[in-house]
């Protein structure tokens, strides 16, 4: 029970408030703690606007798609380390020691990236800041959860996902901030080092977490903490708890035999949890959520935006809507129950996808034509423009396509109208917009793009407080106890791969195949995750860890999703815990 992740419902919420009065010593150790999710949350999103003026700064990185693909996913590249690393680092060194080398990377990541002068080291910086990430990711809630009452460990975890949302979503705020200052892209990822430097001090006047000083034999200072953190007629009941807890964990941890995958595999409810934690994993990133959140900028321009700063402003709409989303997930999330949450999430997710994919198709199909005498207007035409034996037929997004180094210049007060296709370099695009005209080089003109900001919008409000929530729940309530660590492991490392895979190829798929087929391929995605949540995900709202084992052991999922588990009706007044 200790150690666990409680639930987080409103009355928790109503407590944790309540607690900020009686005990504000525990909501600033959460807080204190939670920067690391904060971190993790802007650093994450950062680079999407960022990416917009790094490839201004650039040449290469603007033409060469692989670069972007690379500044973005590097990050990710160093998570999937970091959380590899980050799990021997927490149980060796402690997690207020685990938190402050995560601020460390941080820090150095971002004076790295704030300095760059090519994009190598770009990539370097954005390395050490997902080092960072991925430690901070384990690190945080596992602080959080370690040193919290039992009461409102919940509600305090779920305020370590709201900072990452929220972190998300200032980083918006900053990017759209720094879009007139000189420097831009270096402001927007150098002022990370600031919130990890502040997480450094508080968390130097901040105790270890009072479990693991009781794994490590040091029962005195954990039961000072304890002191600190619980009311004094709960303390010694507590303090005994979580002695007999880690007792029981040394013990088991003593008498059984190494753990392997082999045996992993060869268990049956652990097998079976793996293919639900990880499948929910690994969907939640291949139906294209970090897609949206780290190219919506670039996928704003695509549909037909072309200003820097608009792009910036109407993506703050994705980020602001997916903070929201997290809150609401920690209301819905035990009222509907994950199993039925994730699959209304994911039907939400097909009808956003369809509505972008139509919009993209839309966009790309009906651009604007290409004038000769606009062209000819400008001493710069596009080379494959010149070379073209059917040039009455090109539009917009037949210049984009001809080559990385082409643009088109429209008519800004119709941009509809037919326009010049040129060369895409700084004097072209001065030239353009001197002449009363907008410039664009991601995407053409549309009249469908607001349709393009409502799929978007529809997405996150659909995906996050179902997809983006319940993978995490599920994984944390699935595994038995001794194997939970573990299958934790492989599950969140099968998510940051993923995350990389996807972040890596989604520009390369919008260049080779086009950004409605894109967009398609994660409609096919999502339909085959509907159908694995439904074949493999069991219920697990109000279940103890036990009968949990039970319906894996027998294989008895619900398969009417909207109906309650057998289960959970047999124990309906026992309250879920994680254990």
């Amino acid at each position: 029970m200790e150690g666990g992740v409680a639930e987080a419902d409103v009355s928790a919420f109503r407590e944790c408030l309540s607690l900020s009065w009686k005990n504000p010593f525990v909501l600033r150790l959460a807080l204190s703690a939670g920067i690391g999710g904060f971190l993790f949350g802007y650093d994450t999103g950062v680079i999407s606007g960022a990416l917009l003026y790094i490839r201004d700064d650039f040449k290469e990185v603007d033409t060469k798609t692989w670069l972007q693909e690379a500044i973005v996913s590097m990050a990710l590249a160093g998570a999937i380390i970091g959380a590899a690393v980050g799990g021997w680092i927490n149980d060796r060194f402690g997690r207020k020691k685990s938190i402050v080398v995560a601020d460390t990377l941080f820090f150095i990541g971002s004076i790295v990236m704030a300095t760059a002068m090519n994009p190598a080291t770009l990539i370097v910086g954005r390395v050490f800041v997902g080092l960072g990430v991925g430690m901070a990711s384990m690190a945080s809630p596992l602080y959080i959860s370690e040193a919290s009452p039992t009461r409102v460990r919940g509600a305090l975890v779920s305020l370590n996902g709201l900072l990452i949302t929220g972190g998300q979503f200032l980083s918006y705020l900053i990017n759209l901030a720094f879009t007139t200052v000189p420097g831009t892209w270096r402001w927007m990822l150098g002022v990370a080092a600031v919130p990890a430097l502040t997480q450094v001090i508080l968390m130097a006047l901040l105790p270890e977490s009072p479990r693991w000083l009781f794994r490590k034999g040091r029962e005195e200072e954990a039961k000072e903490i304890l002191r600190k953190i619980y009311p004094p007629e709960h303390v010694e009941d507590e303090i005994n708890a979580l002695k007999e807890s880690v007792e029981m964990e040394v013990r088991e941890a003593a008498g059984s035999d190494k753990v392997s995958i082999m045996k992993l595999l060869k268990t049956k409810t652990v097998r079976r949890g793996l293919y639900a934690g990880m499948g929910l994993q690994i969907f939640q990133q291949f139906v294209g959520i970090n897609t949206v959140m780290y190219y919506s900028p670039t996928i704003v321009q695509l549909a037909g935006f072309a200003s820097n700063r608009v792009a910036l402003l109407l993506s703050l709409i994705t980020a602001g809507l997916n903070a929201f989303g997290s809150i609401l997930s920690i209301y819905f999330i035990d009222k509907t129950g994950r199993r039925k949450l994730v699959l209304l999430s994911l039907c939400g997710v097909v009808v956003s996808l369809v509505v972008l994919t139509v919009v993209f198709h839309e966009t790309t199909t009906h651009s604007p034509m290409v004038s000769t005498i606009e062209t000819s207007h400008f001493n710069n035409t596009c080379p494959g423009y010149t070379r073209a034996t059917n040039p009455s037929q090109w539009d917009c997004m037949t210049c984009l396509k001809a080559s990385p180094e082409c643009g088109f210049c429209a008519s800004r007060a119709n941009k509809l109208l037919p326009g010049a296709c040129l060369i895409s370099n700084e004097r072209t695009e001065e030239e353009c917009n001197k002449e009363e005209r907008e410039w664009y080089s991601r995407g053409c003109p549309s009249k469908y793009g607001w349709l393009a900001l409502i799929g978007l919008a529809l997405y996150i409000i659909f995906f996050s407080p179902g997809m983006g929530t319940v993978p995490w729940v599920v994984n944390s309530e699935i595994y038995p106890l001794r194997y939970r660590g573990i299958c934790g492991g492989i599950a969140s490392t099968s998510n940051w791969v993923s995350n990389l895979i996807v972040a890596q190829s989604f520009l390369s798929l919008t260049q080779a195949i086009g950004t409605s087929s894109t967009f398609m391929i994660f409609i096919f995605i999502t339909v085959a995750a509907i159908i694995f949540v439904i074949i493999f995900v069991p219920e697990t709202k109000g279940l103890p860890i036990e009968q949990v084992e039970n319906m894996l052991q027998t294989r008895s999922f619900n398969f009417k999703f909207w109906q309650t588990s057998p289960q959970s009706a047999q124990v309906p007044d026992q309250k879920h815990q994680s254990v």
